[in-house]
């Protein structure tokens, strides 16, 4: 099941936070269909936040197709963002982690790692790619 997160300092309201966490999870395999999210008031208690920021994501999920409300059961997932092309992703990951180790013993923040990657990412991919997943 997912855990949310969420990040104070980011400019981006609470409910796309979640939108956009769903949404990562669900291009990387760790939620798929038929996968429940956590329960609203779960989540809004686990962030100390209000339950209707909750609800508004889940909706924006259902609007969105990847998501369904069950009255009474709990939201779950009924789309899939995973696409083949993540078959290797284990391996990938695994050397991303060794990366972000050497950048951590180099000094680098958390802060200056995200700067370098979305810099290096606007530099090597083609516009159209490095967009701000929705």
């Amino acid at each position: 099941m997912i855990e949310f997160v969420l990040d104070g300092r980011s400019k981006v309201n609470t409910y796309v936070q979640l939108v956009q966490q769903v949404k990562q999870a669900l291009r990387v395999g760790l939620l798929a269909p038929g996968d429940q999210l956590p329960k609203v008031r779960e989540v809004a208690q686990s962030l100390a936040i209000n339950p209707n920021t909750v609800l508004k994501a889940y909706r924006e999920l259902e609007i969105e197709g990847l998501a369904e409300g069950r009255p009474g059961v709990g939201t779950f997932i009924t789309a899939s963002l995973h696409r083949e092309a993540l078959v290797n992703q284990a391996e990938l990951r695994a050397e991303l982690v060794d990366w972000v180790r050497r950048a951590q013993a180099v000094g680098l923040t958390a802060e200056e790692v995200t700067a370098l990657v979305a810099t290096t990412m606007r530099a090597t991919f083609p516009a159209s790619l490095t967009k701000e997943p929705a």
